[in-house]
């Protein structure tokens, strides 16, 4: 449990969170229809900085999407101070493609421009992205709480940030995911999403002092909000569409609500993306968790999809509305198009209670779900779970595996020798290859103990998915040979890696994808005891993956017993 000390949300609809508050209150919406934007061939709705705003927010030396992130956390960062002591303080990004749209001219690896956030805000400790398709936003604050219960650091800057592009939107495009029109959660003439830039921030402490109250104290409230629990499941079914029966999602839900009063929860704050999938497997698994009658709300009429802000944003807008006593209605909402018995809300409506649920879904099967609450704790109860997780958590190797290109032989011809029962290994991307493989030969030597149902997943490197970028923006550099590929365009969000593996083995705990500036196997460490303190999973596959080109790939995967 961690206290929320400061937020900021800049979007289209304004720099700052009373801003974008009001503007969401008066039912404003900043999607409109695009026609030949970035030579696309099709049109589209999204909600995008005007370049007004973009020369308001441009910071020179840095690229737009390196500035919204600064800009946005900056202005968080005017509502506290977070002491001296900047070693205990961490930065989480969360993106999906970060600095995407220069990759034609330069590289920009997302963690390098993290860590070029992180310096202009001047931070020391290594920055970590989160990389976990459309959940990474509320996957950051769940890393931002493990790490900051744990006391390796005290203060945690969670900021998402994205940034539209032709590569981004030609991709969604591609998989006929987006609508040409404002979207409608939930609807039955819901037919796609609209894509979103916006930068969020929250910032976390760990401790109750009198830095989080500044905040708290700024709009008018004696009391803060704490992120109480949060928990991420896979559905191990696709990598692209949901689980029919929302698995994962139910997973996530009944981890989080295990042992709590469902009729404290004012919201349910949904992941709503107007696809056809989406919102029918959050109505089932919704359902199944028995919290049928929760009012639900959904803000992608607002601000569309903006990927790995939208579970910062959407979490910070829930927050200051539950705290004024508003639930927020779904704009864009008008009959239900789902299966699920689920209390959608269609027009502002009052509330008395203190906590809310926010979930969210995502590409690679992943499944996130997070519960908050509006307390007065003093930091003690924290305290006392800091201490005991940390002592309780130990990882043994049972099994590691090392590859690299340096050993000359292919990764076909690993798979042919040692696999070869597997024939979706041709389709997959160069470090879904490394890793599946490096998968494969860990397990074949120590296998998953049977009785865990949930063993984790978590896996790091430095290049994201940088060969798949490459090879999709060879489809669609060119006007004249115009030909995005969906397949190519799925591989370019690196946590399809522990999807695969997922499928392949029915995973069905978290699976997680960190990118960092270098392999820090310290860091590493530090995120692998702090994700799995406190948890069942006795079991989970860890390490570094990275692939940068055929000839320079390296990977290093263990198997740990959790005791």
């Amino acid at each position: 449990m961690i206290s929320v000390i400061a937020t900021n949300i800049t979007s289209p609809l304004g720099f700052t969170t009373e801003e974008n508050y009001q503007a969401v209150l008066s039912g404003c919406s900043a999607l409109k229809r695009y026609e030949g934007l970035w030579g696309l061939p099709e049109p589209f709705a999204a909600s995008l900085f005007t370049e007004e705003q973009k020369a308001a927010l441009a910071i020179e030396g840095y690229t737009f999407f390196e500035a919204l992130a600064i800009r946005s956390i900056r202005k968080a960062l005017t509502y506290t101070s977070l002491g001296n002591d900047i070693s205990r303080i961490v930065l989480i990004l969360s993106t999906t493609k970060g600095n995407i749209e220069a990759l034609g001219e330069a590289c920009y690896y997302p963690s390098e421009a993290a860590q070029r956030i992180a310096e202009a805000i001047g931070l020391t400790t290594k920055p970590i992205v989160v990389c976990n398709a459309c959940v990474s936003g509320l996957s950051a604050q769940l890393l931002a709480d493990r790490l900051l219960s744990e006391g390796i650091y005290d203060y945690a800057i969670v900021v998402g940030a994205e940034v539209q592009s032709k590569f981004i939107v030609s991709g969604f495009q591609c998989l006929k995911a987006v609508s040409e029109e404002p979207c409608r959660p939930f609807d039955i003439e819901r037919n796609g999403l609209n894509p979103g830039e916006a930068a969020a921030t929250i910032v976390f402490a760990r401790d109750a002092n009198k830095e989080r109250w500044s905040y708290s104290q700024m709009i008018g409230k004696k009391e803060h909000w704490c992120l109480i629990s949060g928990a991420s499941c896979n559905d191990a079914y696709h990598n692209v569409s949901p689980s029919p029966q929302g698995d994962g999602l139910t997973s996530a839900i009944n981890a989080v609500m295990k042992g709590r009063d469902k009729s404290q929860l004012a919201t349910i704050c949904a992941h709503g993306t107007a696809t056809l999938y989406n919102d029918q497997m959050e109505s089932v698994a919704i359902q199944r968790a028995g919290l049928s009658d929760i009012p639900l709300s959904a803000l992608k009429g607002y601000y569309g999809h903006t990927m790995g802000a939208a579970g910062v944003l959407e979490t910070i807008l829930t927050m200051i509305a539950t705290g004024d006593g508003i639930i927020l209605p779904s704009k864009g909402f008008t009959e239900s198009g789902v299966s699920g018995n689920v209390n959608i809300i269609d027009e502002q409506k009052k509330t008395d209670k203190r906590a809310f649920l926010k979930i969210m879904s995502g590409f690679g099967g992943c499944n996130v779900a997070a519960m908050y609450e509006r307390t007065t704790d003093n930091g003690q109860a924290l305290a006392r779970r800091s201490q005991q997780s940390t002592d309780n958590v130990k990882l043994v190797k049972a099994h590691t595996i090392r590859l690299s290109s340096e050993d000359g032989k292919t990764l076909t011809d690993i798979y042919k020798q040692q696999i070869g029962d597997y024939p979706k290994f041709y389709k997959m991307d160069l470090l879904t290859r490394l890793a599946f493989v490096a998968t494969e030969k860990t397990l074949s030597n120590s296998p998953l103990k049977g009785e865990d149902k949930m063993p984790a997943l978590i896996l790091f490197n430095h290049s994201s998915s940088i060969v798949a970028d490459r090879q999709f923006l060879d489809t669609i550099k060119d006007a004249e040979d115009f030909f995005p590929s969906p397949s190519l365009f799925v591989y370019t969000l690196p946590n399809i890696t522990t999807g695969e593996i997922a499928i392949r083995h029915h995973l069905q705990g978290e699976t997680s994808f960190y990118i960092l500036p270098d392999k820090d196997e310290a860091l590493m460490q530090q995120i692998l005891e702090a994700s799995l303190a406190g948890t069942d999973t006795t079991t989970a596959i860890c390490g570094w993956v990275d692939a940068e080109s055929e000839t320079c790939y390296e990977c290093e995967l263990s198997v740990y017993n959790i005791i």
